[in-house]
């Protein structure tokens, strides 16, 4: 399973959002929208991510934390 995370409210337009969001989540790639990636310098992180359980929902907020990765090969 893969994870997509933008800083944006959304991965997608407003004209294709439910299609975007269809064809991502179909393709068990999950969304992470609204992060604050502002102070992240560019390369390979670690990430959790911890939504709020809501029953009967499909999002919810979450507290997500990345780390930069440390390569074994380095």
């Amino acid at each position: 399973m893969y994870t997509i995370g933008v800083d944006y409210l959304s991965v997608a337009g407003e004209e294709n959002g439910s299609e975007v969001h269809r064809l991502l989540l179909g393709n068990e790639i999950l969304i992470i929208e609204g992060l604050n990636l502002k102070d992240a310098e560019p390369g390979e992180y670690e990430m959790i991510c911890l939504p709020l359980k809501i029953e009967g929902a499909d999002g919810a907020p979450a507290r997500v934390i990345i780390r930069k990765r440390i390569s074994s090969y380095d």
